[in-house]
């Protein structure tokens, strides 16, 4: 066992204190006025960031309000209609109940979210990082080691400059960075080589997402001007999202299906 896992360790075996949960809520009550006697006493720089922060909190807690407010809406059913007589300005109106609804924006977010992570492959291997980078000795003794040399292809955007050799902690060599990628359209059922725009995200981690590296199931964006391409209210698409289904360093090409 690690040396500092003494404490989860410790709650394994003999479990928790009686009250634990009591001093958890009375910690968290505790906590919003520490916030507001911190927010008073604050000043300078350290003010400005807490409060952009505590200003994008409360926009945020807003919109989940928002969204998930509870509206009332009528609606009409046939058993709520009223028996015997009627008055004269009640007789065109048909039995109403009224019944709590999901707000539209609401449902619309759960359509997007049920449709955002349908790719073609929602699980792929995991690379260790002894496989992603190679380690790059250097000093004139060989004794320092925090170079890394990616093994995996890699996208980098016209405007790349490297760092200095020097400060360079991530080498992306040239003979594994793509440019293009042959995407298929699973409709069309057609292939095309359209020019990368970036990587969107690689599901080994948002670090290999930031380099840029290419493996299998990495989400890219593509430029599809060519395809012509329209949405519904019949603006042209320029950049649509595709997930790369082959292993690049294996075949030497990007092979990607379109995301639609």
């Amino acid at each position: 066992m690690p040396q500092n896992e003494y404490i989860e360790e410790s709650i394994r075996r003999h479990g928790r204190r009686m009250d634990h949960a009591e001093r958890k809520r009375k910690r968290e009550a505790r906590q919003v006025h520490k916030d507001a006697e911190f927010a008073q006493k604050v000043h300078g720089l350290k003010a400005k960031l807490y409060n952009k922060k505590r200003h994008s909190e409360k926009i945020q807690m807003k919109k989940t309000l928002k969204m998930h407010d509870e509206k009332n809406a009528k609606q009409k059913t046939d058993d709520a209609v009223p028996e015997g007589a009627v008055p004269a300005y009640l007789l065109d109106r048909e039995g109403q109940q009224r019944a709590k609804v999901l707000s539209n924006m609401l449902k619309q977010k759960r359509k997007e979210k049920a449709g955002k992570w349908n790719v073609p492959l929602p699980k792929v291997r995991g690379i260790a990082e002894d496989e992603m980078f190679k380690v790059v000795k250097t000093g004139k003794s060989k004794s320092k080691a925090w170079k890394r040399m990616v093994t995996k292809p890699t996208f980098v955007g016209d405007g790349f400059t490297r760092k200095p050799p020097k400060y360079e902690r991530f080498i992306r060599p040239m003979a594994l960075r793509y440019k293009k990628a042959n995407v298929t359209h699973p409709e069309l059922k057609a292939t095309f080589q359209l020019p990368i725009i970036g990587v969107k995200k690689n599901p080994q981690s948002p670090m290999y997402t930031q380099l840029g590296v290419l493996t299998k199931g990495t989400i890219i964006e593509v430029n599809v001007a060519e395809l012509g391409l329209v949405t519904t209210g019949g603006k042209v698409l320029w950049g649509k999202y595709a997930q790369i289904t082959n292993n690049p360093e294996n075949d030497g090409c990007i092979n990607a299906l379109l995301l639609v």
